[in-house]
């Protein structure tokens, strides 16, 4: 087990994160940059020969009153099922905890909750789980995606496995003259606009332009770009996505209600998809959904539209901690969901400031690309 503390071993860190089939974007040391007001450390686990088998990338902040906190969004970055790999990462991060005072190390996992062997090992490593959360202003990381296999799949073929009305309403936006462009850097104060707009109608406090700003800088051209929908030379509907290693991941999106009837996110989602094929990725995620519909009824909302692009529903095994200092985390996490239903009540707009902007996280660090308020309004 070592640390990643030089150029070097930086650079072996990204090659081995963006050459390894479960690699996300959360795990990268761009997103660390993005979460400018958190400390990154990465553990690496190798093997006899000295070969990269697992990564931890681990964020840390301190929560007032508490101490530090540490998180690994969607960590750890491994063979779920290499016990001497977890057995490695599990030694590294507890040397982090000691460095920093850390009451608890809180991670979700891109592990499916069927894998009962990941289960046992971390468990005998002496993590918990909370599984599943009984709170929803538990859950920071979606527990639900829906994942598109498009591996060696052609745009016909991936379209073939579309739903009948998903086609339909692709070809309807173009149809009735709606027109997606690559933006810039300037187009993400228009896309910001919608985002508040979005915000407005669905009861989210969105991202502020800043924080945007900072994901566009930090990731660049390689990792991320901006599509814009536009009717008439007017902007209506946006999204950003996030390429990294195999996947794509669709990461922000905002619309005009004025314009939804022109069915421009279906456009988009189009768009961002065929990115992906070109790219040659073997997955695009269109990431989470709250609700979670049999898939005999009909559905409706976020579930629906997702479900509509032929995607698998997968099932994350929720959130795996470790408490370093378990009373101090204990009260830690009652303060937290006090916190965070206190944040759902906020104003939509920053009183200091008067622009939209994002509620204070000073107590609640919430790491994750899209919070649980703002998981709604990706449709």
């Amino acid at each position: 087990m070592r640390f990643v503390d030089d150029i070097q071993s930086r650079r072996q860190y990204a090659a081995f994160l963006e050459g390894h089939e479960r690699c996300n974007f959360q795990q990268s040391p761009e997103w660390a940059n993005v979460k400018s007001r958190w400390k990154n450390e990465i553990v690496l686990a190798e093997d006899g020969q000295g070969h990269i088998t697992g990564a931890l990338s681990v964020l840390i902040r301190r929560a007032p009153l508490f101490g530090n906190l540490m998180y690994a969004a969607r960590g750890p970055l491994c063979d779920p099922d290499d016990a001497d790999t977890l057995r490695q990462l599990t030694e590294g991060a507890a040397e982090l905890a000691k460095k920093y005072g850390a009451m608890a190390l809180r991670m979700e996992p891109d592990v499916e909750a069927s894998d009962q062997a990941f289960r046992t090992i971390m468990t005998g490593l002496g993590y918990r789980f909370r599984d599943p959360a009984k709170d929803p202003h538990d859950i920071i990381q979606p527990r639900h995606v829906f994942r598109l296999d498009i591996r060696g799949k052609t745009e016909a073929e991936v379209m073939a496995g579309f739903n009948a009305k998903l086609r339909y309403n692709i070809h309807a936006a173009e149809r009735r003259g709606v027109e997606v462009r690559e933006g810039s850097r300037r187009d993400l104060k228009a896309f910001h606009d919608l985002l508040a707009e979005t915000g407005r109608r669905d009861g989210f406090i969105p991202r502020s332009l800043e924080y945007l700003q900072r994901v566009w800088d930090e990731l660049g051209r390689r990792h991320t770009t901006l599509l814009m929908a536009y009717y008439d030379g007017k902007p209506i509907a946006g999204a950003m996505p996030i390429f990294y290693g195999n996947k794509t991941w669709y990461a922000f999106g905002a619309s005009s209600g004025q314009y939804r009837k022109l069915m421009p996110n279906y456009l988009l989602q189009w768009e961002m998809i065929k990115l992906a094929i070109a790219r040659g990725d073997d997955v695009y995620d269109l990431r989470g959904t709250l609700e979670v519909t049999d898939e005999n009824e009909p559905g409706s909302g976020l579930y629906c539209f997702k479900r509509r692009f032929g995607g698998e529903l997968i099932e994350f095994v929720g959130e795996v901690y470790m408490p370093y200092k378990p009373l101090t985390y204990a009260l830690y996490r009652k303060a937290e969901r006090a916190y965070m239903k206190l944040r759902a009540r906020l104003p939509r707009r920053a009183p200091d400031t008067g622009r939209t902007g994002e509620a204070p996280d000073r107590l609640h660090p919430v790491p994750g690309m899209v919070p649980v308020g703002e998981a709604r309004r990706l449709a």
